[in-house]
């Protein structure tokens, strides 16, 4: 590295700003480091002076439904995307093919004024008007399949089903969740996000750059899926065979947080499960996370937004919702501990609702970041006693 590239001489000089910074000294450009993960040394310093002001409890705003607006809009603000602008959904319907209990088909709508996505929708045998679930892919670094990784597809060829079957058995006992939910008498909708399935495959390493060219372009990756699941909600209980007051959001993993950012972020969402995505910020965010890789993590990224809320701080919008929160202990993606203090967040808010019984918080002791058939089953009970 030439004298005239002080970068290059600097950037793998880890700690020693970080010591000059708590020392009370002015650390030299040349100090200047990184740590594993690529934090900054002085993430410490940045950590501190994240205090989450718009959280309820702390906001200065004592009204709930005041403080609900204004957390909204917050959110809202970060999103980086354009508010719903009304554009027609102009479904198109496929052919129906009948399945054991319910029928499938697709359906292409407009989710913004940008493209129309496919999607798949599962209807239950019987007279209507049925409660309905918004079903949420997760990310798994898989991108040849989406909705596929819920729903089981059907006249796509041999590639696609044994690629979801593959993803179902390695971590959903081998089901698939809408079709068990469709079985049950639940109407399922399932569409891809940007970047699978339909809509893909990108590579892992392709996310960086799209997310980046998202922000040139004056908009946010993961502000569009945000949009996209609110919109997508407002269609699905909009459908005749719905019944509008009982539609859910249900996702595993990247799932589960679309799960509970649609429930703070939309009015047709009436209950939402998450599995397996609840953590407080400040506790992921340490060396060896994988948040801290970059790529998958611009999904969940709203630029700023940590400034004012934090991630249970935001799912507490959705307050008092019924809402469910899975978690296995043994999941190395998120710290005992950030689980711990988000669970404590939620339940301080929806007690301050007088509606304690409306959230369930449960760390299942012996698995991992799995949504296993035992998981399955207690949820879906939980869905039948809400809706």
């Amino acid at each position: 590295m030439s004298a005239r590239d002080p970068v290059g001489r600097r950037a793998f000089v880890a700690g020693a700003a970080g010591a000059a910074l708590f020392a009370g000294a002015e650390p030299s450009r040349a100090q200047a480091g990184v740590v594993e993960g690529a934090l900054p040394d002085f993430h410490p310093a940045l950590k501190e002076e994240l205090r989450f002001p718009l959280a309820w409890g702390t906001s200065p705003i004592r009204d709930f439904r005041a403080w609900r607006r204004a957390a909204r809009a917050k959110v809202e603000e970060h999103l980086l995307v354009g508010p719903d602008d009304g554009t027609p959904y102009a479904p198109e319907f496929g052919a129906r093919a009948e399945a054991d209990g319910y029928s499938r088909e697709s359906v292409t709508l407009a989710l913004t004024r940008y493209e129309r996505v496919r999607g798949v929708l599962l209807t239950p045998h019987g007279t209507g008007p049925f409660p309905a679930v918004l079903l949420l892919h997760d990310h798994g670094a898989k991108f040849d399949i989406g909705k596929e990784k819920l729903v089981r597809p059907w006249g796509d060829g041999e590639t696609r089903l044994a690629s979801a079957q593959a993803w179902a058995d390695r971590y959903f006992s081998g089901r698939f969740v809408g079709d068990e939910l469709a079985r049950r008498g639940y109407v399922v909708l399932a569409l891809d996000a940007l970047g699978w399935g339909d809509r893909g495959p990108v590579t892992y390493e392709q996310q960086q750059a799209l997310a980046s060219n998202f922000y040139n372009l004056g908009s946010s990756l993961a502000g569009l899926m945000a949009r996209e699941d609110v919109r997508a909600a407002r269609f699905l209980a909009g459908l005749d065979r719905v019944d509008r007051r009982r539609v859910a959001a249900l996702g595993f993993s990247m799932g589960a947080f679309r799960a509970w950012q649609t429930a703070a972020l939309s009015d047709d969402v009436a209950a939402a499960a998450s599995v397996c995505w609840m953590t407080g910020l400040k506790e992921v965010m340490v060396p060896g996370n994988n948040i801290l890789r970059g790529q998958s993590s611009y999904y969940m990224l709203h630029p700023g937004l940590a400034r004012h809320l934090d991630f249970p701080d935001v799912a507490s919008i959705a307050a008092p919702k019924p809402m469910l929160f899975f978690h296995g202990a043994q999941d190395s993606l998120f710290t005992a501990e950030g689980v711990q203090v988000a669970y404590e967040k939620l339940r301080a808010v929806w007690r301050s609702r007088h509606a304690g019984e409306r959230l369930h918080t449960k760390v299942w002791p012996d698995l991992g970041h799995v949504f296993t058939a035992p998981m399955q089953d207690e949820v879906f009970t939980w869905l039948d006693t809400v809706l």
